[in-house]
């Protein structure tokens, strides 16, 4: 084949050089290959990296040779590759964003193997000129617990993990989705229905870890501690902040063999022999019509009636692809219809009983979420009710004393969301970090309404 190659994918033009360069020497796999490939899986892992800010592991001269990991654009950069702007301590820096079969075969030309991706989505469509500073403009729409198995487990203790974790999640179990790492773990990834922000991701799926460990002492660890690790699991939490990143499903990894982070079905995993994929099973699979991810963020129930942006798009059949499935098409849920409840006031004033919570000694069934289920666990806040009248909005504690002028962040946004004659019973918190902080509450406590707001500045609750 000669030097350089130009390749037009679903109508966008870019050039190629050096296509038959062995990325890896193992299985003779060439940068064809690799952009083939990434063309060829691009309808079903699109959806999953669209409008999420690209962290890149590239390996040049292949995967026997040395890898670095890259942020910003590559010199030489096509103009037609969207980006995003954000801003660290080092200053800016531009990460593409990839929105098509095109953008995504491209990794293949620059080496990048691998590609990485927080859990949250940019606000806006990136394009070549449009750009952002906002780290958190997005919000997260999964949460990822990446099981690792230590010295003396392998993957059929992560299965054991991923299986226990799953039934303790409860009818959020079911939705869940496996993924074979095509390193050594598994990734399990949750979805979010209702907004959340990445420190209240993190600080959940924390809480979840850390109650698994308490149940499985024995196969499952938390913290990172290497000490600890050995013969047990590790629940990695920590890739929910929102400066992580997680290898995207379906990205190929950077190993001997051309594996790839592949999604599996809950009744694969229990077959005898499981171990990763490569891309070229992956593509069997697509063929042939399997796909557990397709279904990772339905029914999204809150999201676009909270008016949130949404940068997923249904993404064009590559034209060099003649084993890829049909594009899938995302469907916007139509508005929420607020209904009449029998017996419901229509005039709330005034303080209202609150549903006082009841310690137990085990968790009767799955972690609080958001999307809601039937138990939640305490948060290190205050019992309130959001009492949405006609016009205005109260917030009232179990003693019945109006906190609203303490509150003044958490008012506005019940007067923004909540129907008038509503209330909304639970849990005030306020985070430091990412940590709550009851002395951040008990301040605001005993502020003033002009000191309260300035905290409310600082700390939101």
């Amino acid at each position: 084949m000669a030097d350089d190659a130009l390749f037009t994918i679903v109508g966008q033009e870019f050039k190629v050089t050096s296509p038959d360069r062995v990325f890896y020497p193992a299985t003779g796999t060439t940068k064809l290959d690799v952009i083939r490939y990434y063309a060829e899986v691009s309808s079903a892992m699109l959806p999953h990296v669209q409008g999420r800010p690209a962290t890149r592991k590239r390996w040049p001269e292949g995967v026997d040779q040395a890898s670095f990991f890259v942020k910003d654009l590559e010199p030489g950069t096509p103009g037609w590759l969207p980006r995003v702007q954000i801003r660290h301590g080092s200053g800016p820096k531009f990460y593409p964003v990839f929105d098509s079969p095109a953008a995504q075969a491209w990794l293949g030309q620059v080496a990048a193997l691998e590609l990485h991706v927080p859990q949250w989505r940019i606000g806006q469509p990136a394009g070549p000129t449009q750009v952002t500073g906002r780290r958190d403009e997005g919000q997260p729409d999964r949460v990822v617990f990446d099981l690792d198995p230590g010295p003396g487990s392998g993957l059929a203790h992560c299965v054991d993990v991923a299986l226990a974790l799953r039934e303790r999640l409860g009818p959020l179990g079911q939705r869940v989705v496996a993924v074979t790492s095509g390193s050594k773990g598994l990734h399990l990834y949750v979805p979010m229905d209702a907004p959340i922000t990445s420190s209240q991701a993190s600080e959940w799926a924390r809480l979840a870890a850390e109650e698994l460990e308490k149940a499985l002492p024995a196969l499952v660890v938390s913290r990172m501690s290497k000490s600890q690790r050995t013969g047990k699991v590790l629940v990695d939490w920590s890739q929910n902040n929102r400066a992580k990143t997680t290898i995207a499903p379906y990205s190929l990894r950077g190993r001997d063999h051309p594996t790839v982070a592949a999604p599996r079905t809950w009744a694969e995993l229990t077959e005898p022999g499981l171990r990763h994929l490569d891309y070229r099973e992956v593509l069997d699979r697509l063929a042939d019509g399997v796909d557990p991810l397709a279904d990772l963020h339905r029914p999204v129930m809150l999201a676009a009636a909270a008016g949130l942006a949404t940068t997923a798009r249904p993404v064009p059949r590559p034209t060099i692809s003649v084993t890829n499935r049909p594009p899938r098409r995302l469907v916007r849920p139509t508005e929420p219809t607020v209904r009449n409840v029998v017996g419901l006031p229509t005039d709330l004033t005034g303080p209202v009983e609150l549903e006082l919570a009841k310690a137990v000694p085990t968790l009767p069934g799955p972690h609080a979420m958001p999307g809601g289920t039937r138990w939640e666990l305490k948060w290190d806040g205050f019992r309130a009710a959001l009492v949405r009248g006609p016009d205005e909005v109260q917030i009232w504690s179990r003693n019945k004393t109006d906190m609203t002028a303490h509150f003044p962040e958490i008012a506005a946004a019940a007067r923004a969301v909540l129907p008038p004659n509503s209330v909304c019973d639970g849990e005030l918190v306020a985070w430091a970090g990412d940590r709550l902080s009851f002395d951040l509450l008990q301040q605001r406590l005993a502020a003033g309404p002009a000191r309260a707001r300035g905290l409310a500045a600082k700390h939101p609750a």
